[in-house]
């Protein structure tokens, strides 16, 4: 949200906005102030989120609605923030609930409104409504990103029911550049969306919503819908993003009814992931593989790095992977041995690894010769583990 007058906000969680050319926000260099293990312990109430399959689905429309439900029933709801991008049904359904106040910040000589958290806990509502899960809030806000809002009322206690885009979550970032061509700024750790104890599908077919887009009801400006159609809401784009969702949904329904058969104890058939990474190139791509085979086996990650040096480039690209593992719910392991083959496969087998995770080797078919090839030792070796081979995008 913004004060009327300001420059359009371009950093929210529709990147086909920065498509229009305005300024995007840089994301957040400093660390997120939630942890995965410590919002588990913390979360005491319930949170709900309505998974959007694209955007212009309706999943504002749907969180506004269950809130006027809820009040209508004598819940105490508050609407804690909500982006309608001009949308006239959505403005409707605004309508009768109580909307906390943002919180104005000056930025680049810009007004921009937050969401006031603080506000929103002092009002002590049963229910908030959050829209926009993955958004970035403007420097000068008491959290970075809006998923750590969320976590502090969860952690007071307060019920929330909240939004995303199916592409904003961070293990489909590099799925979702490939097929649309963009890559999304925004992005919420999976953990976060793994805390939730409902997750409903927002759901309308690429035709559907086409028309919508044609009559206005995503965008109201005639000029901004059409460049949206020509660039990021193509069918193609549409029904693989729309396919990425459903997954996303049935795997999270699998894992719920195997809690429920196992009555909430780990299979002892629990499989283990183990991504190896070597270099800064193609090594965020190879952990997102990872964690995406991990989530459909309802397994664990792990991510090993054989440090070969230990300088400051080194630190800072195993630094920037240390955060994107932890935000895919996995643990980075730096581990040193003169063999790499030996160091990794000695590593999988005291951490009963079940799968593990390499890349195509870098070097060219010269260098293989002379100086051996990784993968191609790693599968001479390995004994019981089931090794995927990732090839790289380009050649």
């Amino acid at each position: 949200m913004m004060s009327e007058g300001s420059p359009v906000k371009t950093h929210g969680a529709e990147s086909v906005e920065a498509l229009m050319g305005h300024e995007v926000i840089a994301e957040p260099s400093a660390p997120p102030a939630w942890a995965r293990s410590q919002a588990i312990e913390a979360k005491s109430a319930p949170l709900r989120i309505y998974l959007g399959a694209a955007p212009g689905v309706g999943k504002t429309y749907a969180m506004l609605s269950e809130g006027r439900r809820r009040a209508a029933r004598g819940t105490r709801v508050v609407v804690a923030c909500v982006e309608t991008y001009g949308r006239p049904r959505t403005i409707e359904m605004l309508q009768g609930l109580e909307l906390v106040p943002p919180r104005t910040i000056a930025y680049r000589d810009a007004l921009f409104e937050e969401m006031d958290g603080d506000a929103v806990r002092m009002r002590d509502p049963e229910v908030a409504l959050v829209d926009e899960l993955a958004h970035t809030n403007i420097p000068g806000s008491s959290r970075s990103k809006r998923w750590e809002d969320v976590l502090d009322l969860l952690a007071a206690g307060i019920e929330v029911v909240t939004t995303v885009n199916i592409q904003h979550l961070e293990s489909l970032n590099d799925v979702v550049a490939d097929v649309t061509g963009v890559r999304q700024r925004e992005t919420v750790p999976d953990w976060v969306v793994e805390l939730a104890d409902q997750i409903e599908l927002v759901d309308m077919s690429p035709h559907a919503l086409q028309r919508r887009m044609l009559h206005g009801n995503v965008y109201p400006d005639p000029a901004k819908a059409e460049l949206a159609l020509q660039r990021y809401f193509t069918t193609d784009n549409l029904t693989a993003l729309r396919e990425l969702a459903l997954m996303r949904v049935a795997n999270q329904v699998d894992a719920t009814l195997l809690s429920r058969w196992s009555k909430g104890h780990i299979p002892e058939t629990r499989e283990r992931v183990l991504v190896c990474v070597s270099h800064p190139e193609f090594s965020q791509d190879l952990v997102r593989r990872g964690a995406r085979i991990a989530q459909r086996a309802r397994g664990d990650l792990l991510v090993v790095h054989v440090r070969e040096r230990d300088d400051d480039e080194t630190r800072r690209w195993l630094g920037e992977l240390d955060a994107l593992v932890a935000d895919l719910g996995g643990e980075l392991h730096v581990i040193d041995d003169d063999d790499p083959v030996n160091g990794v496969l000695n590593f999988a087998y005291a951490q009963f690894v079940t799968q593990l995770v390499v890349g195509e080797s870098l070097r060219s078919r010269v260098q293989e010769l002379f100086r051996g090839s990784f993968v191609n030792e790693v599968i001479r070796k390995a004994n019981n583990v089931d090794i995927h081979v990732i090839a790289r995008r380009e050649r």
